[in-house]
């Protein structure tokens, strides 16, 4: 009898882990250059970033780069360099370098 009972628990215990991540979000607040502002949020288990932009919700699929992580869809390219700079092209407007509040 005590084996099921163990059982039950790991399997709880997995289920429980296994929605834990979701409140583990980030999310962070930029200020750019040219006076956008948007909002990007990372999640732990994704390799997207969501971006509120331009009273817009749009997914960005990470994309390949040398320096930094790169983001980019639809008409959106959000750049992170290793150093730190932020940059934002979106609505055929220039790149904009941008700094989190």
């Amino acid at each position: 009898m005590k084996r099921p009972t163990i059982f039950l628990k790991i399997l709880l215990g997995a289920v429980v882990l296994g929605t834990a991540p979701a409140s583990a979000q980030s999310f962070q607040t930029y200020h750019c250059a040219d006076g956008t502002e948007f909002i990007v949020a990372f999640y732990p288990y994704d390799s997207r970033a969501y971006v509120q932009i331009d009273g817009r919700e749009i997914t960005l699929p990470r994309r390949l780069t040398l320096s930094g992580t790169r983001y980019s869809g639809e008409d959106v390219t959000l750049k992170m360099t290793r150093a730190g700079a932020t940059t934002i092209r979106h609505a055929k407007r220039r790149e904009a370098v941008c700094v989190s509040h």
